[in-house]
């Protein structure tokens, strides 16, 4: 299982093994903070009561160590591995939600003969686990699981979901009875009766509601900085991400101030002017002191790499290609550590979604029947339609931001039209989101499709090349602050992420924020247009596929349908 995940932790590795309690932690270690020996894991308290293994950061590790020093707790390293340890033997579960940072770890209490594995809020590090024959494994990817011998028993649903959702979403996995711990929740496993029970953990508190818009551009100004400034924390190099947009490059400008001459930023260009942003980068770079790391993207370097993006993946997506390419040249420019941009557009309603959710109230006042008896005379652009005649959250969700209707997923998978809809709608559980609004949106966007898309897939395709990716919009004291925000002034329905911006006036220059949005794309409707495979339709062996690969390679379906057919073809 380590050796699987070797390429997340290429500086040391280590076991720990416990006989009595049945217990073995292994761990590789991406060294960042303390990169001496002292890091090593998994790694024990002085007294060897409780051990751990960790993946991630805790950013305010110095003021939990601080206080731990005045209680009088020893240690012997300078690391937050070692924090997170003492924090625990001093408080219990009650430490977990003073940790403020992106983390996933595991420890073992050999006193009270008890084994936790715990998950940031944020749900930004991920953790897996499998319980079978009274029994848990887990792991940080799934890959780890069929390495180690542990199960190799596929979730048969799983094209399903990839088909409607474009990714695999939270709990599941490509294999059955694997699944992801819930973000801001920890397992207690107990040793001796192979027990266990999943609990959330308390979340930091709830501040009273912003209501004046000076007070919330403060208020987001000093939370920001705060995130910036202490998610800077490392012992290796590090850089942030610039791609030209708002979010990076406002991040980018806090973190000049904060490292000056120090800072890396990495970039990506194309030959494709459409999607090239250097103009807008040059913008930003005027200001820095430091060094950018600028890398050009062709066609070709998309072929030759194909294969191993797809392994990188870990599990099916349709995302992920650009967090491959900016987190290898990351890599290759010495870098261990990267702030990115991710939360920004879900928190200040970046995305078309927050201003179609009045459309989707209109919708939902029509009688599900219709959407029904629609489903065999809409055309393609239409089929998404579909979802609604479904009740529920996920069927909203999945007209926003959905794939193939289910009546398409049930022509190319096989199945029947009942089969796909009680996997796609009766088996996630989603909370009463209350009024179409744009707090409706935000959490669709928060929960659902930063979740299980760009979170998972920005982990997973950066520490394939032993990178760590920093999130500042996702800071657990940032978000809280905005969420403290009335939503008349978190939200502007003219223009996205206005708050934002405006709180960071004139730092920010109007040139970047004053632009139609592009997000952090690649020309990937060409470059899939012209790999030999996912547009040869005769790989394809249902009839709907090799019309819809037909229709991509003319220019008529979005890439990412086509590539979400290329990752499930050999298993239909």
């Amino acid at each position: 299982m380590c050796n699987s995940l070797q390429h997340g932790g290429p500086d040391d590795e280590g076991l720990f093994v416990n006989k009595e309690d049945h217990l073995v932690f292994g761990h590789r270690r991406l060294s960042i903070i303390d990169l001496s020996s002292n890091g090593h894991q998994p790694m024990s308290d002085i007294r060897q009561t409780a051990w751990i293994t960790f993946n991630g950061e805790i950013y305010n590790y110095q003021d939990i160590r601080n206080q731990l020093l005045k209680l009088g707790v020893q240690f012997r390293s300078v690391t937050d591995t070692e924090v997170i340890l003492s924090a625990y033997l001093q408080w219990g579960t009650a430490a977990f939600s003073k940790f403020r940072g992106m983390f996933a770890f595991a420890i073992f209490d050999s006193v009270k003969h008890l084994t936790y594995l715990v998950r940031d809020t944020a749900g930004i590090k991920p953790i897996y686990y499998f319980i079978n024959n009274q029994s848990l494994s887990f792991a940080s990817e799934v890959r780890a699981f069929t390495a180690g011998g542990i199960t190799t028993e596929k979730d048969n649903n799983w094209p399903i979901r990839l088909l409607a959702f474009g990714h695999i979403p939270e709990p599941y996995t490509t294999l059955k009875n694997v699944f992801s711990l819930p973000k801001g929740h920890y397992l207690r496993w107990d040793n001796t009766s192979s027990t266990h029970v999943i609990s959330k953990y308390e979340q930091p508190n709830k501040r009273e509601q912003i209501t004046n818009i000076d007070e919330a551009r403060e208020v987001i100004k000093t939370a920001l900085i705060k995130s910036v400034n202490r998610q800077m924390i490392a012992d290796a190099p590090l850089g942030v991400f610039l791609s030209g947009g708002i979010d990076s490059s406002l991040l980018t400008l806090l973190a000049d101030k904060e490292k000056e001459e120090q800072l890396n930023t990495i970039s990506i260009f194309f030959n494709e002017k459409l999607y090239d942003e250097q103009a807008y980068q040059g913008v930003v770079l005027k200001q820095l002191k430091g060094k950018n790391f600028s890398h050009l993207v062709k066609q070709q370097d998309f072929e030759t790499h194909f294969s191993q993006i797809i392994t990188a993946m870990d599990m099916p997506t349709t995302d992920g290609i650009n967090s491959w390419f900016i987190s290898k040249y990351a890599h290759e420019d010495g870098l261990k550590a990267v702030l990115s941009g991710v939360g920004a557009d879900e928190y200040f309603g970046g995305y078309p979604s927050f201003n179609r959710m009045r459309y989707l109230a209109f919708l939902r006042k029509m009688p599900s029947s219709i959407f029904s008896a629609a489903k065999n005379i809409l055309p393609d652009p239409y089929k998404k339609l579909t979802f609604l005649a479904n009740e529920g959250s996920i069927a909203d969700y999945l007209l926003l931001r959905g794939f193939f209707s289910p009546g398409d997923i049930a022509m190319i998978l096989g199945a029947n039209t009942r089969q796909i809809q009680e996997v796609l709608f009766n088996s996630h559980d989603v909370p009463d989101l209350g009024p179409y609004n744009q707090e409706h949106a935000a959490w669709f966007e928060t929960n659902l499709y930063m979740q299980n898309q760009l979170l998972r897939d920005t982990d997973v395709m950066s520490m394939s090349h032993g990178l760590e990716v920093r999130v500042p919009f996702l800071d657990e004291d940032f978000t809280a602050a905005v969420e403290s925000i009335t939503p008349e002034i978190r939200f502007n329905s003219t223009q996205s992420k206005k708050l934002l911006i405006d709180s960071f006036s004139p730092l920010l220059p109007a040139s970047i924020w004053n632009r139609p949005k592009m997000g952090f794309t690649f020309p990937l409707q060409t470059w899939m247009g012209q790999h030999p495979e996912i547009n040869n339709s005769s790989l394809y062996k249902d009839k709907l596929s090799k019309k819809v690969i037909n229709k991509f390679k003319n220019n008529r379906i979005h890439w990412s349908k086509a590539f979400a057919l290329y990752q499930i073809k050999a298993h239909v």
